[in-house]
């Protein structure tokens, strides 16, 4: 019988294996990455295109992009789309990020004929309805009405905006925004974006020869897109220091967002800072969780992460807290980080910290869309499979030391942006 009094024996992941994928090119140029594995007659394709050709006046242009491009082509309706996809049993999915915005087609391999045309229709002949149009500001404009009522919501928005500007990583997007939404302006940022030059496919699941050839003939042989576009790139000041309150005086609770620009994956002292952030505020047990939430009882959670974009990196901790507890909350918080950047990790605290970064990389691997998944963070970012290497390197050695030079380095409460929202 199994002894239940026993706490089972804790041992560190020795080995982590990446399923590499194998690079081809269409016809027209578009490179595709297969991660060809599992048993499963089932297929995700996705195709992934930069952000290109930002404008600050018309923020919302990319966005609009991608979440109404299905909604209405040349050929097929928005409801002939939909019907059709539900037809056979597949899923498409669109969405928008800080750098690039894709489309993603879950299916069944069998039905790849019959759906792959569909999705052609849609980046290459959508003509983006004006009542398709109409109905997207209007409900996003709901939604932030809704949105601007939340204290959190506030803390995030204007946290980005402080640290990032005017640019797609912090727009300060308002209701002026979605009312400016012109259906010639998304016809035009479509033709840019959404083109074979700017598009990389990856593709996962059950996918061999014959599906890549439908795949050339269908994309690669008829897919011709040669309209310029700008990549987007950005460079950032150094964000404001201190503190940005927004008053809430009938708030119960005040929501919490602090940090400042940080590195990104690129960057040699990044795995490290990630250990680092994970000892602080990174996990169920971290240190911010023990004091705040377990001690004090000042939150129900409390987190803080690493972020990695093309253009910049940046370091955030957020917490909702009781009104009445803002300011103690703080004070927690800046004495959490003091600690780190004065005495040394315990081996056991760091021991716990490296099991559970390595067991969480390892169970994100558990089947052919997260090997992909894992693919795209690199190839992103101009890294290879060694940076996974050098990762799981620093996680299993990095010293308690290195940890708290880290926290020196990058941790300096002084320079962080704060942003409450509520009452202090």
């Amino acid at each position: 019988m199994l002894n239940r009094t026993l706490v089972p024996d804790s041992m560190q992941v020795s080995e982590i294996k990446f399923i590499t994928p194998q690079e081809q090119v269409l016809d027209n140029g578009i490179k595709v990455y297969t991660i060809n594995a599992g048993k499963q007659e089932l297929v995700r394709i996705e195709f992934i295109f930069d952000n290109v050709n930002y404008d600050a006046t018309k923020p919302l242009q990319a966005v609009a992009v991608n979440h109404l491009i299905n909604n209405g082509t040349a050929s097929l309706s928005a409801k002939d789309i939909a019907d059709k996809v539900d037809y056979y049993g597949a899923f498409l999915q669109t969405e928008y990020g800080a750098d690039q915005s894709s489309i993603k087609l879950y299916t069944l391999n069998k039905h790849l004929p019959s759906v792959l045309p569909i999705l052609k229709s849609i980046l290459d002949e959508s003509v983006f309805p004006q009542q398709e149009l109409e109905i997207f500001i209007q409900n996003q404009k709901q939604n932030l009405q809704v949105s601007l009522e939340k204290n959190d919501f506030l803390a995030r928005k204007n946290f980005a905006h402080a640290i990032f500007g005017d640019t797609s990583y912090g727009s300060n997007i308002g209701f002026a925004e979605y009312d400016a939404l012109q259906r010639a302006d998304l016809l035009a940022y479509y033709k840019a974006a959404y083109k074979p030059a700017n598009c990389t496919l990856f593709v996962s699941g059950k996918f061999e020869h014959t599906e890549f050839a439908l795949l050339n003939q269908i994309f690669g042989q008829t897919w011709n897109n040669d309209l310029p576009s700008v990549q987007n790139n950005f460079a950032f000041a150094p964000a404001p220091k201190g503190e940005i309150l927004i008053e809430r005086p009938g708030a119960i609770q005040s929501a919490i967002r602090m940090g400042t620009l940080a590195i990104n994956r690129t960057h040699p002292d990044f795995a490290g800072f990630q250990v680092l952030n994970c000892l602080l505020g990174g996990y169920f047990g971290s240190r911010l969780m023990a004091n705040i939430r377990e001690d004090k009882g000042y939150t129900y959670g409390i987190g803080s992460a690493v972020v990695s974009m093309k253009d910049a990196g940046y370091f955030f901790i957020a917490t909702e807290v009781g009104a009445d507890v803002c300011g103690k909350a703080l004070t927690e918080i800046e004495k959490e980080i003091d600690i780190l950047k004065t005495d040394l990790v315990s081996d056991a605290e760091l021991d716990l910290v490296r099991n559970y970064m390595l067991g969480s990389m390892l169970g994100s691997l558990e089947n052919a869309f997260s090997h992909a998944d894992k693919f795209k963070s690199i190839f992103f970012s101009g890294l290879d499979y060694a940076y996974y290497d050098r990762y799981i390197e620093t996680v299993k050695t990095i010293e308690a030391s290195a940890l708290r030079t880290l926290a020196n380095k990058y941790l300096n409460t002084q320079d962080f942006t704060k942003v409450i929202v509520g009452k202090k």
